[in-house]
């Protein structure tokens, strides 16, 4: 009983550990740093005050629909950053030197997922920050803000797993940012982030509606403007679930075989 209990304060001391030094590190990098705070800021103020006129006639207008998009572009993201970070932890020797350490094997991992929770955090304020210092504001109110951010983090934190895979198993840190930046352009330029679906020729309207990020957009719309728990919600939080409960194990399981 001793064991068991020494063991499990020894797993939540050194993820809290990891935790802080993969928050430290996003700290002292620019990189890092532009990921989760410059770049949801840029985006928002590039489509708000470019592209509002020629789409919806007026900011105002535009930014009920540009802030559900530009927020879950922001979380894609900095969920992305999970596999720049472990795979530069990866190829130049880190990881190694940690997993030698007297430290349960898996807090490495386990702190760089934790991380990922304040960096998903620090994107979203920043595009809702940008998005309100800019007119817009939630018509349906703060509580249904809140949920809409709990949601949307929840789903980044779960697509960091995936990324965390790929970062394990990637050959090289170059080839995990390419993918990662063309990953996060495809799954938001095609869908309903920017313009209306209706616009669009028939085959890109098919690849929209059958696009996930689609499917956060029009529930973070729903909830932020209309204010109800549309179809669209539960679907994000049974997939957030769903990708958790398939990806976590496999990650660990590949983490520790590596």
């Amino acid at each position: 009983m001793f064991n068991t209990t020494t063991r499990k304060t020894n797993i939540i001391a050194s993820t809290g550990t990891m935790t802080y030094r993969n928050l430290l590190k996003t700290l002292h990098n620019p990189d890092e740093l532009l990921d989760v705070v410059v770049q949801p800021a840029l985006f928002m103020l590039l489509f708000g005050y470019l592209f509002s006129g020629a789409i919806y006639g007026s900011v105002s207008s535009y930014l009920k629909i540009l802030v559900p998009g530009i927020l879950m572009q922001s979380l894609i993201s900095a969920a992305a950053g999970s596999a720049t970070q472990i795979s530069t932890d990866i190829h130049s020797g880190i990881y190694d030197r940690l997993k030698s350490l007297p430290i349960p094997q898996v807090a490495p991992l386990a702190g760089q997922l934790f991380a990922d929770i304040l960096r998903l955090v620090v994107a979203a304020t920043a595009a809702l920050t940008t998005g309100y210092l800019m007119g817009w504001h939630p018509e349906a109110g703060l509580g249904w803000l809140i949920m809409v951010i709990f949601l949307d983090i929840f789903l980044g934190w779960a697509l960091s797993w995936i990324f965390a895979l790929y970062g394990l198993v990637a050959k090289s840190l170059t080839l995990v940012e390419s993918v990662s930046l063309m990953t996060m352009l495809v799954l938001v330029f095609l869908s309903n982030a920017f313009v209306p679906v209706k616009s669009l020729p028939h085959f890109m309207r098919i690849l929209v509606t059958i696009n996930p990020v689609s499917h956060v957009i029009s529930a973070n719309r729903a909830m932020l403007n209309a204010g109800y728990w549309p179809r669209e919600a539960w679907i994000v939080l049974y997939a957030g679930i769903g990708i958790v409960a398939v990806f976590a194990p496999i990650t660990v399981l590949v983490y520790k075989r590596k």
